[in-house]
């Protein structure tokens, strides 16, 4: 079986974006047909400014979310990333095999580095050099494919350049992974600026659907979506960008294709209208299934303290491996 890793950063509370554009996808298709890790990275969220508490409620949060989603522990892994590690292990060593150029060219290091700056604040190295820490994440399970949307595939190729430079130098140790992504909605954009993404990361603002906003709220942020100044209900994804994430949101609810949506459409008013009733029922289930395990933290738990201990013991034979390549001295146990 192929194996397939992807995860979550817990740095806001996930959107509709993260639901269409991965995890539906995750539970719908990838633990059915692979050997699939899914993991709520919360070391990516100390690269920036944060608080700690936040960060654990989100971390918990997020594994709660992956499970409503439909991930089965019976049938994938599913771990908290700080839990294992071999992600920690592993980054070092790709970090001596990465170069600064790479880390600079990185187009989320500026953008973010960019806003740190802007907000008169220090830009911390862990956010120069965390994309080598999503290679050593994917990595150190031998992973095959890596569901992303599309801002992440860079990242992804990231991960196989060092992974191609690493053989080459050291012996063959890691697989060479691929990005996968799905056709319809791999990056569903702000309602209110449709020429950005759906990001989790800011907690606030009628652009954003969050997976456990109430019915009522996601049919009020649908219909103030930002449209375009035309009449007609087309799909043009260059020239009409707020309609045209609205067409790819009903696709991507309903199963349609945009370009085809648009033309049984002749107002904005319905289609925001059919577009908010679309996403309140594929959240619906979610919802509900997010307030059962609220109500019992301890099946949770008890998932995310399996899921890390199966976790661990795929990534430490490939971390160990690594280790003994690139030149360091086993410990001396190990070598009895």
């Amino acid at each position: 079986m192929k194996r397939v890793f992807s995860g979550v950063k817990p740095t806001g509370h996930l959107t509709l974006g993260n639901y269409l554009g991965a995890m539906r996808r995750w539970a719908a298709t990838d633990q059915h047909e692979s050997d699939a890790l899914f993991c709520v990275v919360d070391l990516h969220a100390l690269t920036v400014d944060h608080d700690p508490a936040r960060v654990r409620r989100l971390s918990r949060q997020a594994a709660s979310l992956l499970l409503a989603s439909g991930l089965d522990p019976e049938l994938c892994t599913v771990f908290v990333q700080s839990h294992v590690d071999e992600h920690a292990r592993l980054s070092y060593v790709l970090e001596c095999v990465a170069t600064d150029g790479e880390m600079r060219r990185m187009i989320q290091y500026k953008e973010k580095a960019a806003r740190e700056r802007g907000r008169g604040g220090s830009v911390r190295l862990s956010l120069l050099t965390y994309p080598v820490l999503m290679a050593a994440d994917i990595l150190a399970y031998g992973t095959d494919e890596v569901p992303v949307g599309d801002d992440q595939t860079q990242h992804v190729e990231l991960a196989r350049d060092l992974a191609v430079r690493f053989n080459q130098r050291y012996g063959h140790t890691f697989v060479v992974p691929r990005a996968t992504g799905p056709a319809v909605a791999a990056r569903v954009m702000n309602l209110q600026e449709p020429t950005s993404k759906m990001g989790k990361s800011e907690d606030v603002g009628p652009g954003i659907v969050y997976l456990l906003d109430e019915p009522d709220v996601v049919r009020k942020k649908i219909a103030r979506a930002v449209t375009d100044s035309g009449r007609d209900v087309v799909y043009d994804r260059e020239e009409r960008a707020g309609l045209a994430n609205l067409l790819e949101i009903l696709a991507a609810c309903t199963g349609g294709d945009p370009a085809e949506l648009a033309d049984g459409y002749d107002s904005y008013g319905a289609l925001k209208k059919d577009t908010a009733e679309a996403v309140v029922e594929v959240l619906r289930p979610v919802r509900e299934r997010h307030g059962e395990l609220c109500a019992d933290p301890g099946y949770v738990e008890g998932v995310l303290r399996e899921g890390a201990e199966k976790a661990r013991a795929m990534a430490r034979p490939t971390v160990d491996a690594a280790y003994r390549a690139i030149g360091l001295l086993p410990p001396v146990n190990a070598a009895r």
